[in-house]
């Protein structure tokens, strides 16, 4: 008799310790993909502490995806950090780097991409978790269709997946497997400013500064898209945010070969007050360090008088 309790006890104690685990496993999962979780890291205005740390922190959450692969939550935040990470702490560096380290700068590029993608992915396996067949309609001839199931709570995924995808192929367009799906990428962002066209107090209109001003017009580029989502961006963003103004200069400024629009902005860029926007002090501080570097260079992006020889 109690052979048999004890055999009737085992499957009880072995499958509540399963489900104890999984409790655990989301608990600390949605700790970790929570609001205060990422505050840790854009609230904190020293982006060599965030940059030192992140890398350890995003293997933590690969590991814990090991054993969680389907937590949504976690699942965009592990995705956002690569986008981040790639962005703010291997591309803007190589953009910074002298020419004669371009073999160096080459590297770095390359790894940014990879991280972008892998960042990129991470918001697939989420959006895939929400909405089954979501990988196979991307990839098809026709992805619009399918992009009307998504809804207002899949929009940090879209931004964060098209934002890491459009910056792989930004960093290196002759890789045409990558390059041949811009059209693609570009749907996922429309998707989610359709849903939520004011998300991140104007960070789709921040990115679509870059796209308008960046794409040749025969595939949809636009100057004046361009300027109407800067416009659009400084306001949402209440003036607050660097990166809407660094932006633009870097973009329409240069192309004008218009110094003392360059100038301005980016003056007006390093003039805002961080502490004016606490939750946003690590992108904002590193916004502000290229905008600095971006003014220190200016020679670099313009023909300016006092480059020009007095015999000339």
């Amino acid at each position: 008799m109690k052979k048999i309790v004890l055999l009737a006890v085992i499957p009880v104690i072995f499958f509540s310790s399963c489900s104890l685990q999984k409790l655990v496993m989301n608990k600390v999962s949605d700790m970790l993909s929570g609001s205060s979780g990422g505050s840790a890291f854009t609230g904190d205005d020293d982006p060599q502490l965030v940059g030192d740390a992140l890398p350890f922190a995003l293997k933590m959450y690969e590991t814990l995806l090991d054993q969680n692969p389907d937590h949504t939550g976690l699942l965009l935040t592990t995705g956002m950090g690569f986008v981040m990470y790639a962005n703010a702490f291997v591309q803007t560096p190589a953009q910074m780097l002298p020419d004669d380290e371009y073999e160096k700068q080459g590297e770095m590029y390359a790894r940014a991409k990879k991280l972008y993608i892998r960042g990129r992915d991470y918001c697939f396996r989420a959006l895939e978790v929400n909405h089954p067949g979501f990988l196979e309609a991307i990839y098809s001839d026709e992805p619009v269709p399918f992009m009307e199931n998504l809804t207002i709570e899949d929009v940090p995924l879209l931004y964060w997946s098209a934002a890491g995808w459009l910056a792989a192929i930004s960093i290196d367009i002759f890789d045409v497997g990558l390059s041949m799906n811009l059209d693609k990428a570009a749907v996922l962002m429309d998707r989610a400013y359709a849903l939520e066209p004011d998300f991140g107090k104007g960070m789709i209109d921040d990115f679509y500064i870059l796209y308008y001003a960046s794409v040749p017009e025969g595939m949809g580029g636009s100057r004046e898209k361009a300027k109407y989502h800067f416009d659009r961006a400084v306001e949402l963003s209440e003036g607050l945010n660097p990166s809407p103004y660094l932006s633009y200069a870097t973009t329409i400024s240069i192309q004008d070969q218009n110094a003392d629009e360059y100038r301005s902005l980016l003056e007006k860029a390093l003039a805002i007050e961080l502490e004016q926007d606490p939750d946003n002090l690590l992108a904002n501080s590193i916004m502000q360090e290229k905008a600095q570097w971006q003014l220190d260079h200016i020679e670099d992006f313009f023909l300016l008088e006092t480059d020009i020889p007095e015999d000339f």
